[in-house]
């Protein structure tokens, strides 16, 4: 084996190890495949569809009343859910709170409202579930950006996959590469340990992927460049259910070219 089919060879093992993991990940119970419904909380008490009580919000705070043979139990102690209990979250805060049989139900705050979400671990979408179809592994998607971070972060008004839900992107900088000879300035956030996160469009949207997926890069070197690795490319759990509030690219993300890596459109 020559350095070249070497080099080539743990970049791939590197990719299928990435990939276990991500669809791992994905398999977790409660998870984004048990996602079952999304519902805005009412101003009065009143049931809600999938889960048991009744749900009001005063815009403040989240409100649950149950008796003890609705089955309810408090997510993180196990004790049972007799009478009123309130909990109080900031915008875009997330709490798994009861639960009722394989339901889990999450509060959310979303746009400065109440929602709660149901996962349930006997989902079809969650039990029948192997693996994300993905392109094989194309070592012509790896290329090398440069990395230009702003004076400031800026935050860009963007949609999300729920039309109810508007959204925003906090983003650092730009990631700028080159791609079948056009230059491309990608705006990039910020992710974990100084990786940077990147939400794009490109022209496999809509056919044989997501509206528009993600690809996390590692930290940019020393002297700004950064490997921009396509076959990474994830899909937002919005391309799994109907029921993610999954955010938009930011205006201009857009790849005026097929991106045949990474994740497709689930089947």
């Amino acid at each position: 084996m020559t350095s070249t089919e070497s080099a080539a060879a743990a970049l791939t093992e590197r990719w299928n190890r990435f990939r276990t993991g991500r669809n791992a990940a994905l398999a977790a119970e409660h998870g984004w495949l048990t996602l079952t419904s999304f519902q805005w909380l009412p101003a009065t008490p009143g049931p809600l569809e999938l889960v048991a009580g009744l749900w009001s919000t005063d815009g403040t705070t989240a409100v649950l009343t149950a008796g003890a043979d609705d089955g309810l139990e408090l997510v993180e102690t196990g004790e049972p859910v007799a009478g009123t209990i309130e909990a109080t979250l900031a915008d875009e805060e997330s709490l798994m709170w009861v639960r009722h049989g394989s339901i889990v139900v999450e509060l959310a705050m979303r746009a400065g409202r109440y929602a709660i979400r149901t996962r349930d671990a006997q989902s079809p979408l969650y039990t029948e579930f192997t693996e994300v179809p993905v392109f094989g592994y194309n070592q012509m998607l790896v290329v090398e950006g440069r990395y230009e971070p702003f004076a400031e972060p800026r935050t860009v008004a963007i949609g999300t996959a729920n039309p109810e839900v508007p959204g925003t992107a906090v983003v650092v900088g730009e990631v700028v590469l080159d791609l079948a000879g056009t230059t491309y300035r990608l705006a990039a956030e910020e992710g974990k340990l100084g990786s940077l996160v990147i939400t794009f469009h490109d022209d496999t949207n809509g056919d044989i992927t997501d509206g528009w997926r993600k690809l996390e890069l590692t930290r940019p070197r020393p002297d700004g460049t950064v490997v921009v690795d396509f076959n990474r490319t994830i899909n937002y759990p919005s391309a799994f259910t109907d029921y993610g509030t999954c955010p938009m690219p930011v205006p201009g993300n857009r790849i005026e070219a097929p991106i045949e890596a990474g994740e497709k459109l689930p089947e």
